[in-house]
């Protein structure tokens, strides 16, 4: 394992990717690889009262055919925004921690951000604060196919990947969920569903999503 890790760019990204900002004190987050939609740059995965719920960013069409995550603009569509916010609001209002958090993090679907990688890096630093993730989050310089002093999880964190042949260190340690009688452990939702039902214990579930060789490793 290095000290370093690169990551793509996540809206409230899963657990997985989470674990990663646990275990390594510097990670970079990439900003000029070519935007994609249907991975974590623009969606995640909560757990609603009707099963696990895919939320997505709209984002604007640029002029160019390959258009880099940093220039992704955010869009109006469809006052996402406010869907959102009220999905976040029904899935987790019976959740133990939601309302502790709830202020501050409706804060991010009131204010209006220019670019999709801005607003997803100003979230994960507020999740990582609330749960005490002490790593130094700073966004790349240039892209670079291969990164030699880095472990490069930018295309292995995928919604389409499974996780248990892609990333085979990470394991996705059980914790409550609001709707687990319901439909049972939901693996490696929105790092929002760890957050609001765990609170600041949320960082024991990733230490505990680690492969044991991966946490012995850890400093």
């Amino acid at each position: 394992m290095k000290q370093k890790v690169v990551l793509g760019s996540a809206y409230l990204g899963p657990v997985e990717y989470y674990t990663k900002l646990f275990a390594y004190g510097d990670v970079r987050i990439e900003r000029f690889d070519h935007y994609m939609k249907q991975t974590y740059r623009n969606r995640c995965v909560i757990a609603s009262a009707e099963g696990p719920l895919a939320l997505a960013v709209p984002t604007e069409k640029g002029d160019a055919l390959k258009c880099l995550m940093k220039d992704v603009r955010i869009s109006d569509h469809g006052n996402w925004r406010h869907v959102h916010w009220n999905a976040f609001v029904a899935a987790y209002r019976h959740s133990p921690f939601f309302d502790y958090y709830a202020d501050e993090f409706q804060a991010f679907f009131v204010k209006k951000y220019a670019f999709l990688y801005d607003f997803n890096m100003e979230l994960c630093r507020w999740v990582c604060e609330q749960i005490d993730l002490c790593s130094v989050l700073s966004p790349t310089d240039d892209f670079a196919a291969e990164i030699p002093d880095a472990d490069d999880f930018r295309e292995l964190i995928h919604p389409k990947r499974n996780y248990k042949e892609s990333d085979p260190d990470f394991v996705a340690a059980p914790y409550y969920q609001v709707f687990e009688r319901k439909f049972g452990f939901l693996p490696n939702l929105s790092v929002a569903d760890l957050l609001f039902n765990m609170g600041p214990e949320s960082l024991l579930v990733l230490r505990d999503s680690m492969a044991k060789k991966t946490a012995d490793s850890l400093p």
